[in-house]
This record gives structure tokens, C-alpha cells and sequence, in this order.
């Protein structure tokens, strides 16, 4: 096929970035040859997440639990990036099963890189011309609200929160803590993609972070020349690391 059911969304990630060579997904998104790759539920198994916390602290020098949440961070902006600006800019919404996502440690510019595989489900709905069309990786939801449900259910239910548990299993770190780098990951992502993204980017954060209940962890205020700005209500901890960082929009830097 041409045209893959995620078009919409490599062409906003084309946007946003100004190219298809991104630093922490597979360019097109998805991945034709799985030799090197690894699907994520080897993640929230165990059995290579000992690989990705050494690789960050081999990164960042920093406490083991800092670490972690540094390479909480990373994962789960680059996983929840694809399905906010698919669900932001076409209401079509991968369905990110840890078995579909694959990833990879080869590159070393990023601490690790993230595909989908070419059977990843894409949710769209009936008014999508793909619903007409019977792609066996196409699933018809009912309505909007359907659809933000599958979203929740896909990146949230049945893949971050397992990963969290598998995290805290090896490190002390807080679920408030990771979670809040998630609603900071997914405001930012659409504040930068916003020139791409029909309607507004304060209301389409509001309905995704209502969607995934972690609107209370952070706060849109108005930026130097008001812009909309990320205020962050929990912290990634990277102001611990040995070259500490206060990112803009830390709740440190408000203490």
C-alpha cells in the first residue's frame, strides 16, 4: 500500500521536526526488518530493562533511581508521541501494544530507539475514509469518546503502567514522578507540533491529559511572550544528576 494508516501521523511528525530522521523513532515509524529489534514487552518483563537503566546511568552519572527516571522520560515521550499527534491530527490513534512496539540500543546518540511493527491497529473512526476500506490493522471505534478510551486503554493501561511496575521492581522512584513526565512528555509534544495540528493545542492537551487522568500533573501558563508554557507539578529528578539540569517549566525552579 501507498499510503500506510499512519500517514497522518509521519507527516506531523515531519512537521514538527522538519525531517524524517528523528532521534528516538525508526524513520516511518515503522520497522520492515526486526533483525536487532526487540519488542517492548521485553521491557516490562525484565528481561532487557536491566539493559536500559545501565544505559542510562552510563548516560547521566546520576543516583540509580534519577537514572530511571530519566530513561522514563525518553521511553515515554517517544511512545506517547505518535498516538497524541495521530489522535491530534486525524483522529487516528496507533494502538501501542508492548508486543507491537519494538526497540533497539544500536544508536547510541539516542539511550534507545522506538518502531512499530507494520501489524500495529490503528483506531480510527467511521467517518475515516480507512474505515471503508477492511485493512486488517484498521479497527473502527464508535465515537470520539471511543476512541480516547482505546487510546487510554493502548498507551496507558497496557503499556506504561506495566512498565512503571516493572521500573519500581528494580528501583525506588514514585508513579507521581514518571507519570508527571508523561503529562509533561505529551504538552510539550503538542505545543511543538501545534503549527501541524488543527484546532487548539490548550484544548486538545486538556482532552487527551482528561483522557489519561494525569491533567493534575501539569499546569499550562503563559510563556515569555504568552505562548502557552508547560509548568510541571512533579520533577524528573535530573536537577540531582552530577551536572545538574533544571528543565524550563520544573516545579523546582518554583520552589
Amino acid at each position: 500500500m501507498t499510503a500506510t494508516p499512519l500517514a497522518p501521523v509521519t507527516a506531523a511528525l515531519r512537521a514538527m521536526f522538519g525531517t524524517d530522521d528523528l532521534p528516538g523513532l525508526a524513520r516511518g515509524l515503522l520497522v520492515d526488518d526486526e533483525f536487532g529489534w526487540a519488542p517492548a514487552t521485553t521491557l516490562i518483563d525484565g528481561s532487557r530493562l536491566p539493559e536500559l537503566l545501565r544505559a542510562a546511568t552510563l548516560r547521566w552519572g546520576g543516583t540509580p533511581h534519577a537514572c530511571a527516571a530519566l530513561a522514563w522520560k525518553s521511553y515515554s515521550y517517544w511512545t506517547a508521541l505518535p498516538v497524541v499527534l495521530g489522535w491530534a491530527s486525524a483522529r487516528r490513534v496507533p494502538l501501542l501494544d508492548p508486543s507491537d512496539v519494538l526497540i533497539h540500543f544500536e544508536d547510541h546518540r539516542p539511550l534507545l530507539t522506538l518502531g512499530l511493527r507494520r501489524s500495529t491497529t490503528v483506531a480510527v473512526l467511521p467517518s475515516d475514509p480507512l474505515a471503508l476500506v477492511g485493512h486488517p490493522e484498521v479497527r473502527v471505534v464508535a465515537d470520539e469518546a471511543e476512541l480516547l478510551a482505546v487510546l487510554r486503554a493502548s498507551l496507558l493501561d497496557a503499556h506504561l503502567a506495566p512498565l512503571i511496575a516493572a521500573i519500581q521492581a528494580e528501583v525506588r522512584v514514585g508513579t507521581r514522578t514518571l507519570l508527571g513526565s508523561v503529562a509533561s512528555g505529551i504538552s510539550h509534544g503538542i505545543l511543538r507540533a501545534a503549527d501541524g495540528l488543527p484546532g487548539s493545542t490548550v484544548q486538545t492537551i486538556d482532552t487527551l491529559l482528561g483522557a489519561l487522568d494525569l491533567a493534575d500533573l501539569v499546569e499550562l501558563v503563559p510563556g515569555p511572550t504568552g505562548e502557552p508554557s508547560v509548568q510541571r507539578r512533579t520533577c524528573c529528578l535530573a536537577f540531582t544528576l552530577p551536572s545538574p539540569k533544571v528543565c524550563q517549566g520544573c516545579c523546582v525552579r518554583q520552589a
